[in-house]
């Protein structure tokens, strides 16, 4: 069971992690939702401890054991994921933002 100051800490470490490495990946590869569209499977990583090389040698298991990990979330990892997910898609916005404004990166 989190308290209160450690998951609002964690949910703004989450928030700005991602889109620190969300506006990084957009600047560089200029795909600005580069990091929405990657962030799914980063939580996947966070949240499973089956290896990637388990979902295709048996992806029947490894995607029931994936499913049974997303329904048996806390409401705390779920605000924490859905801030990182946040921050992933305002990096998005926040590079369109700027490309609509003039500024270029790289």
């Amino acid at each position: 069971m989190l308290s209160l100051p450690v998951l609002l800490i964690s949910m703004l470490l989450f928030l700005v992690l991602f889109f620190g490495i969300g506006f990084l990946l957009n600047m560089l590869l200029r795909m600005s939702w580069i990091m929405a569209i990657v962030y799914p499977i980063v939580c996947i990583f966070i949240i499973d401890n089956v290896r990637f090389i388990e979902y295709f040698q048996s992806p029947s298991e490894s995607f029931a054991a994936l499913g049974n990990k997303i329904v048996s979330l806390a409401l705390a990892d779920i605000l924490i994921l859905a801030c990182g997910l946040f921050g992933a898609i305002i990096s998005g916005v926040v590079i369109k933002m700027l490309r609509k404004r003039g500024y270029q990166m790289f």
